[in-house]
């Protein structure tokens, strides 16, 4: 199991308490190597060249023991570059998961090159704010269905004109593989796959170009760890493991069971020479029909099921709206620190384009809160501002409940965000409607100069609420 205790980390540590890390002891900085907020490089005596016939053996068994349970493999280069694996724990609530699975959408060597443009450019540019974040596509996967290697490097330079998102290079001909890293080996492609009948030529490829490579051994566990094994007697460590993606039946049980087992190998049973991160391909979907809407429904639930399951990266086809969001939004709420509340800054926004006689309301800084009543005031039309209290991302029913909302933070708040009612025609700000008990005391806090208003319970409402409430009469 990984090391969780910073006691146990501390004695790697030079034990100075010098402060160069911004942790003012070197304890601090141990509890932040295991929560991953710190990074051993920011402790400067342990890795500066001057000391390491000091701490050279330290430094060495500190990175062993912090290596994360599941290998950590880099795919591209440069502020595109991605992590995949790098997890420490079977299930989130014992700690969380660090890094969200890729998901690589095709483009194929036989799509003409009006087609390819167009939808390499629909990859490149797919986002959706969702909870105070951009989520986006990270990956092209190239897919070679002609087997022709002047083709298919044909197809891999055109997608790099088009985007600089990492690319899955996929093709189980090496003489194929080969053309797209002449290429493209400089961004550091991840090359799908290395069989039992081609792994000889793939590992050679790896070797020579310095990629990252997938093991491809369909349901045959001893097979696919005989095959990481020979690889990394060969020197190749970024491996990524594809243990079989079924579509439906009782190949897909058993697929599901085949990413818990490894899964468990490298977290609990401790296996390093099979703890490499795993790759899940949703795009099987398409082999059970040529129903567009079928297909990327399964699609959509194949993918689902796999990021729950402990997929590390993932090979789709569907980019529709329907098929790529509720995945997305998925991946997000499971890959969300559950230690530390979504929250946004605590201050004052404006809503469109307010005016001193635009209505004032406050919710808490929980970012599902308020991002909901945001777009509720935005997508109205309603120009206002909109204080964030600070309750370290706890949201208004409960934050009232467990004092971490109160009227006299509410004052300070809008005091810390310079709000002068002064400056406003009505001289006053609308509470949550589950803060209604406040309003009385918030009324005494501002001696009855400004108002404090009850707003609905629901941010929907608001609409409604305005037009018979709004303007406050005097």
């Amino acid at each position: 199991m990984k090391e969780s205790s910073p006691l146990n980390l501390y004695k790697f540590l030079p034990q100075t308490n010098c402060g160069e890390c911004g942790e003012q002891t070197c304890m601090a900085f141990a509890a932040g190597i295991i929560s991953r907020t710190r990074k051993i490089e920011e402790c400067k005596p342990l890795v500066d060249e001057k000391n390491q016939k000091k701490y050279g053996k330290k430094l060495d068994q500190l990175k062993a023991v912090i290596a994360p349970e599941v290998a950590l493999v880099y795919v591209g280069v440069g502020d595109q570059q991605l992590k995949v694996g790098g997890e420490d724990v079977m299930y989130r609530h014992q700690m969380t998961f660090f890094n969200k699975p890729p998901f690589a959408y095709d483009v194929t060597d036989g799509m003409n090159e009006a087609d390819l443009v167009e939808r390499v450019k629909l990859i490149d540019g797919w986002k959706k704010f969702y909870i105070g974040k951009w989520e986006s596509v990270e990956m092209v996967a190239v897919r070679s269905v002609t087997g022709d290697p002047a083709k298919f490097a044909a197809c891999v330079k055109k997608v790099m004109e088009n985007t600089k998102k990492p690319m899955i290079l996929c093709s189980f001909d090496p003489k194929v593989l080969k053309a797209g890293l002449e290429v493209s080996a400089a961004t550091r492609p991840l090359i799908y796959a290395a069989t039992k009948e081609n792994w000889k030529e793939v590992a050679q490829l790896a070797f020579d170009y310095k990629v990252p490579v997938t093991l491809s051994v369909p349901f045959d566990l001893d097979g696919l760890k005989g095959m990481a094994q020979t690889f990394a007697e060969m020197g190749l460590k970024d491996l990524v493991l594809d243990p079989g993606t079924a579509p439906n039946g009782e190949k897909l049980q058993e697929s599901l069971q085949n990413f818990i087992k490894l899964r468990r190998a490298s977290v609990e049973e401790g296996q390093k020479d099979f703890n490499y991160p795993v790759m899940a391909l949703p795009i099987n979907a398409w082999m059970t029909t040529k129903d567009p809407v079928r297909g990327a429904y399964w699609e959509s639930v194949l993918a689902a099921t796999f990021v729950i399951r402990g997929a590390d990266i993932m090979i789709r086809h569907s980019i529709e709206p329907h098929s790529v969001m509720p995945d997305m939004h998925l991946r997000f709420n499971i890959y969300t620190d559950p230690r530390t509340p979504v929250q946004v800054k605590p201050g004052l926004y404006k809503v469109g384009n307010p005016t001193e006689s635009s209505p004032v309301f406050l919710t808490t800084n929980f970012a599902l809160t308020y991002y909901t009543v945001e777009s509720d005031l935005g997508s109205n039309n309603i120009d206002s501002y909109l204080l964030a209290v600070n309750t370290d991302g706890i949201g208004v029913q409960a934050s009232v409940a467990g004092g971490q909302l109160t009227p006299a933070k509410i004052k300070d708040a809008f005091a810390e965000a310079g709000m002068d009612f002064e400056k406003t025609t009505h001289k006053a700000f609308i509470l949550p409607g589950m803060a209604a008990k406040f309003s009385g005391e918030l009324d005494d806090l501002y001696a009855y100069k400004v108002k404090a208003m009850v707003g609905p319970e629901d941010s929907g409402r608001i609409p409604g609420w305005m037009e018979k409430q709004w303007p406050p009469k005097k």
